[in-house]
């Protein structure tokens, strides 16, 4: 591993306050930033995104993604936990500290919108950032795509009548521009880009040329990663230092709901005795969430000073710096799963 890869949770770390210090000393700056966008998809994120998962999908091996098929249990068991299994987890969390727990601190509607948000966070599973774990975990990049692209197309179907009923309500709106700007734009475009990219440089020297082509750009991918945690961080660094109180209210329920999550997943998947290099990812994929969607759809349905909003902006406060240890715990527990097959 590199530097980058070696220290990863240090400089998303350092991300985390530098987005935070720049959105309050250069205001202006991240809401022009934040001006740019389609649908409620930021297109400034949404390029740097790109750039931090186009050497992956260059590294995908369209030949090899036929042979999935053969090992059917990391995809079913990806889908068990995101569909299943996380919607319900999240939203039952949810409930319990807020109407309950934390009752006594936070107002009725103030809890009802905090709810709201958790459950917009797990009934939209990750696509984009899976993509990066997969490849800090070396796990299969054919499988990881076949996983994303089975999940992208239940999330088109089954987002809105799922998130409707666990919100309870009937006429619930998603932006679906949103979410299908989403997927061109964090998957299917740099996928096609990986697509042609690979081709090209197997025709002029092979998998030397491919695996030479992918080290020379993976610092950038790690560097798409910071920049888009900075951004983000900066879109709401007033409200973050304004509501240090509720931002803990809220963490908790998520942390113990990512933590949770992971586990079954991961204990799941030694039980069926996954080879490695599809445990990790079919264990990630269905513990991180797809958060440019969940908080654009929050801020849609709630507006942008909302509960809901801050509840999903929370989300990923929690994810990068939880993923990057569970990705840790990945690495060091390879030995528990069968050889790669």
């Amino acid at each position: 591993m590199g530097i980058f890869e070696r220290y990863l949770t240090l400089w998303v770390g350092l991300c985390i306050l530098a987005g935070v210090a720049l959105g309050v000393l250069l205001p202006g700056i991240f809401q022009y930033v934040a001006g740019i966008e389609y649908a409620h998809v930021n297109l400034v994120v949404a390029v740097l995104i790109w750039i931090m998962i186009y050497p992956m999908m260059v590294q995908i091996d369209f030949s090899a993604v036929k042979d999935v098929r053969k090992k059917p249990k990391g995809l079913i068991l990806t889908l068990i936990v995101n569909w299943l299994i996380k919607p319900f987890t999240m939203a039952a969390l949810g409930w319990l500290f807020f109407n309950v727990l934390f009752a006594g601190w936070v107002d009725p509607q103030s809890a009802t919108e905090y709810i709201a948000g958790m459950i917009l966070l797990g009934v939209a599973p990750c696509t984009a950032m899976v993509f990066v774990w997969s490849q800090l975990t070396k796990g299969d990049p054919n499988y990881t795509l076949v996983q994303v692209s089975v999940n992208d197309v239940i999330m088109v179907f089954a987002f809105a009548p799922l998130a409707a009923f666990l919100l309870g309500v009937s006429d619930i709106e998603v932006p679906w521009e949103t979410l299908l700007l989403s997927v061109v734009l964090y998957v299917l475009l740099p996928l096609v880009a990986g697509a042609i990219t690979r081709r090209v440089l197997e025709s002029g020297g092979g998998g030397q040329r491919v695996d030479e082509f992918v080290r020379t750009l993976k610092p950038w991918s790690i560097i798409g990663l910071l920049a888009t945690v900075v951004l983000l961080f900066g879109f709401q660094a007033e409200r973050i230092l304004g509501q240090p109180q509720t931002i803990l209210l809220i963490a908790i329920p998520l942390l113990i709901q990512t933590y949770g999550i992971f586990a079954i997943a991961y204990v799941a998947a030694k039980a069926l005795r996954l080879p490695h290099n599809i445990a990790a990812p079919a264990c990630l994929i269905g513990t991180s969430n797809f958060f440019e969607l969940a908080v654009a759809v929050a801020i849609s349905l709630f507006g942008l000073n909302s509960g809901a909003a801050l509840a999903t902006v929370v989300g990923v406060l929690v994810e990068v710096p939880v993923m990057l240890s569970l990705v840790a715990i990945v690495n060091r527990t390879q030995h528990w799963f069968p050889a790669q097959k």
